[in-house]
């Protein structure tokens, strides 16, 4: 897949900045066919992606803080933990997770490297090691604190430029008996469901569980349980263990999802061809209905500045002529303005100022929440429209 020139897609625009240059990068995925790990071409330096100002609150959407609260009671039930356990979670964000093992009386502390987060998690009152994890930090913090009976790492897999060591470092801090989970987006939806706004500089991985078990295994670690989520347009749930202590008997669901991905090829190269091709499809049917709705005299906001929402419009060239702003929850985002489009970015009371005649959801992942959220466009005539996986008019 070939996305052509983007700024890294959290690289927020303020101040000053707005009247500067950015720095652009070819945005390019390719996939290995000897294990089948999909990869972002690396061109972008890590630090330059994840500084200190790094504007990814996980706190502002309500099902995603519904997802960790579930997940908690799920884990504490299934692995009996308690007052006597440790958990870790990897990129804990803004504690939004960890607040929840904390309210049940569970040690835990959280390992984040971006500065506003971890800040941010500080303020619930949650412990934070503000770091990146791979196998040295991971050395370290078994010398400081001990081993973990759980380790937590939601949606970061896909962010670590060397996904070896990283892996390597959940082997060094579990306990022999101790559990890792990892949630991630299935890069088999991604690509059956046209999810191509997905891809960013900042993701280095698009992952399955035929990469996930190779990677994992060459690591010292061993996936003994799957689950398919609904979480950002479909995610995997892994359960993995040490392999040199195994105590969970491997579930059936990993053979079985397994099949799956062997039975749609994604261990060929025929699953990927002809991606490129939908993208561009996509693209073209939306930036129509843009320039058709602005010679109707029709106006256009946009909802979430997300990553997605970045990747999308670099790719098809959207600029502020078509649509207007973009509304955002954040307010560590609000003021600023989206990378590359240079779209400003606002508070929500300038969708009841403007009334714009459609509000594009560029996080479709949670398009149920932002109707619930802005049902009030109705009142004077307002339609959502979601692009991906095709458009619609809601």
């Amino acid at each position: 897949m070939d996305l052509g020139v983007a700024p890294p897609s959290n690289a927020y625009l303020k101040g000053k900045a707005i009247k500067a240059f950015e720095k652009w990068y070819p945005l390019k995925v390719l996939v290995c066919n000897g294990c089948w790990l999909v990869q972002t071409e690396d061109i972008v330096d890590f630090d330059e992606m994840f500084s200190g100002d790094y504007a990814y609150f996980s706190s502002f959407s309500e099902t995603w803080l519904e997802h960790a609260r579930n997940y908690v009671e799920k884990m504490m039930a299934r692995f009996n933990l308690s007052s006597q356990s440790q958990v870790v979670e990897v990129a804990a964000n803004d504690g939004y997770l960890l607040q929840y093992v904390k309210l049940k009386g569970i040690p835990c502390y959280g390992v984040e490297p971006t500065h506003s987060t971890a800040m941010a998690a500080r303020e619930r009152g949650i412990d934070i090691v503000e770091a990146f994890f791979g196998e040295q930090s991971a050395l370290l913090l078994k010398k400081q604190r001990g081993q973990a009976d759980l380790i937590i790492a939601n949606n970061v897999l896909a962010h670590v430029p060397d996904i070896n060591d990283f892996v390597k470092g959940f082997v060094r801090l579990l306990k022999p008996e101790g559990v890792a989970s990892f949630e991630f987006p299935h890069l088999l939806n991604l690509v059956q469901l046209n999810q191509f706004d997905t891809i960013y500089h900042e993701h280095f991985s698009y992952l399955s569980l035929t990469a996930i078990r190779v990677i994992f295994e060459a690591n010292g670690l061993i996936v003994f349980d799957v689950e398919q989520l609904q979480t950002h347009g479909g995610s995997l749930r892994i359960y993995a263990q040490r392999s040199e202590a195994v105590r969970h008997k491997i579930n059936e669901r990993v053979f079985e999802l397994q099949k799956k991905e062997d039975l749609v090829g994604m261990n060929t190269v025929g699953f990927y061809k002809g991606f490129q091709q939908k993208a561009d499809k996509i693209k073209m049917v939306f930036i129509t209905f843009l320039i058709e709705a602005k010679q109707q005299g029709k106006s256009i906001a946009a909802y979430g500045a997300a990553a997605k929402g970045n990747t999308f419009m670099n790719y098809a060239g959207i600029r502020s002529d078509l649509i207007s702003f973009v509304v955002d929850k954040n307010p560590a985002k609000q003021g600023s303005y989206m990378p590359g489009s240079r779209v400003r970015i606002v508070g929500e009371i300038y969708i009841k100022e403007n009334q714009p005649d459609y509000v594009v959801i560029f996080p479709w992942n949670i398009r149920a929440e932002v109707i619930e959220q802005l049902a009030y466009i109705r009142e004077w005539g307002g339609q959502f429209v979601v692009a991906i996986p095709e458009l619609e008019l809601l």
